[in-house]
């Protein structure tokens, strides 16, 4: 289950690199990286933006769920506790003289 999250997750995360480098930053114009209308055509009529937006807005979600499930299964849960292994020893008795003339 684990590694095919972890296969999800790269292919996604691969994805949401390739869908964030190909939108246009403000004033840029993506088309004229394809050579003009071509970019057009491959994305429809409304052109990238709408697509790349509702692409990479979905790519982040599951992005998202697969980095939390990640972390939820690499958490290690406890087993027992360590004060389970520590030997139950007797309580320390302070020095105390028995009696006033004991003491030396």
């Amino acid at each position: 289950m684990q590694g095919i999250l972890l296969a999800i997750h790269i292919l996604v995360s691969i994805s949401l690199v390739v869908a964030i480098l190909l939108q246009s930053g403000k004033g840029a114009d993506i088309g004229a990286v394809f050579g003009g209308a071509g970019s057009q055509a491959l994305f429809g009529s409304a052109g990238p933006a709408d697509f790349l937006n509702k692409a990479t807005r979905g790519l982040v979600v599951i992005f998202l769920i697969t980095s939390l499930a990640l972390g939820y299964f690499a958490f290690e849960k406890p087993t027992k506790s360590i004060m389970e292994s520590q030997p139950i020893s007797a309580p320390m008795q302070p020095n105390v003289p028995e009696s006033p003339g004991d003491v030396k």
